[in-house]
């Protein structure tokens, strides 16, 4: 059925979850995985009356690639314990186009990411990566609550 999956992870309790069930089902299908974590690309930010302040790129660039690192021995854990055979890819860029591309290049065959299931204003104000990556994925999309 399914031979390469990809798992977005933030490294949130709810994430977990998702890897979690990536994971096994990984485990079930003797598939492979890929785990992805992406940040944000850097940017500096203006304040008022034209201020700028900025956190210096390769600081910036260090502290995602920490957070990545950590993240991702989480998901070493569990992949460990499970006997699944995974790799790991972090990248900077906007969430929902980084994975749906990551999919793609990678030959992902399903994406399996969490979903906080925010509804009404909350997801017009803070918007649902996992609804983009499902509306715009040619490859199917498992979500997880």
């Amino acid at each position: 059925m399914y031979k390469h999956i990809l798992i977005a992870t933030d490294g949130s309790e709810l994430a977990a979850k998702a890897v979690t069930a990536g994971l096994s089902l990984a485990k079930a299908l003797g598939a492979r995985v890929t785990a992805i974590n992406v940040s944000e690309p850097w940017t500096s930010m203006v304040g008022a009356e034209g201020t700028t302040f900025s956190f210096p790129i390769n600081e910036y660039e260090k502290a995602t690639g920490d957070a990545a690192a950590s993240i991702f021995e989480e998901v070493r854990k569990e992949a460990s314990r499970l006997g699944v055979q995974y790799k790991t890819i972090h990248v900077q860029g906007f969430p929902a186009e980084a994975i749906i591309e990551t999919a793609q290049t990678q030959g992902c065959d399903l994406i399996v990411m969490a979903s906080h299931g925010r509804r009404g204003i909350a997801r017009a104000l803070l918007g649902s990566q996992a609804a983009r990556v499902v509306t715009l994925s040619a490859v199917p999309v498992l979500i997880c609550r």
